[in-house]
């Protein structure tokens, strides 16, 4: 097993989604049951415990139409071990650097323009904006806060791994709300 130290050091450098993922969301179809919600994720875990995360929603499971393009950039604060697996521990990701928003397609473009236009400039396809420490109704971010997500961390042959989202669609937004399994691997980006 790794001292805390030798994981961050094996931590360093990029990762990338082996394939499409999904996870359940928030939102719910008309019969009650959670939407789907498909990424890919590249990470990049950077000295002194900053980070890098670019995720790419897609509109199908298959990743072939992008829908949007979420960066954030913050700190990594090591919270102790996790007892999902020997070796894991908890990890607060903090966006307090950056969080920029792009949308890639025209609909998602028109939908910003209605619901998140107050205060920005328009909404442009493949325009990045920054909603960092500012309210952004879309993703529930709230004026002055910087968000985070109460995760964990576990590297494991040669694969990083964090917490997989929890069923009901909670986020990680608290610490009991921390997830309790692994999600889908993240690999060295070759």
């Amino acid at each position: 097993m790794m001292t805390l130290d030798q994981m961050k050091t094996a931590l360093l450098g990029q990762w990338v989604s082996i394939a499409p993922e999904v996870r359940p969301s928030a939102s719910k179809n008309p019969d009650g049951s959670l939407k789907p919600f498909y990424l890919t994720r590249d990470f990049v875990a950077l000295p002194d415990d900053r980070f890098e995360l670019t995720i790419v929603n897609t509109v199908d499971p298959y990743g072939k139409v992008p829908l949007a393009e979420i960066y954030i950039r913050g700190h990594m604060f090591w919270r102790g071990d996790h007892p999902v697996a020997v070796g894991a521990h908890k990890v607060d990701f903090v966006a307090d650097e950056a969080y920029d928003v792009t949308p890639l397609l025209p609909p998602f473009a028109d939908l910003l323009n209605k619901i998140a236009a107050q205060g920005r400039a328009k909404w442009v396809v493949g325009q990045a904006q920054s909603v960092f420490e500012k309210s952004f109704a879309p993703f529930g971010l709230t004026e002055g806060t910087h968000f985070m997500e109460y995760d964990l961390v576990y590297l494991n042959y040669g694969m990083l791994f964090w917490g997989a989202r929890n069923v009901d669609g909670r986020g990680f937004d608290t610490d009991e709300n921390r997830p309790t399994n692994l999600q889908i691997p993240l690999v060295r980006k070759q």
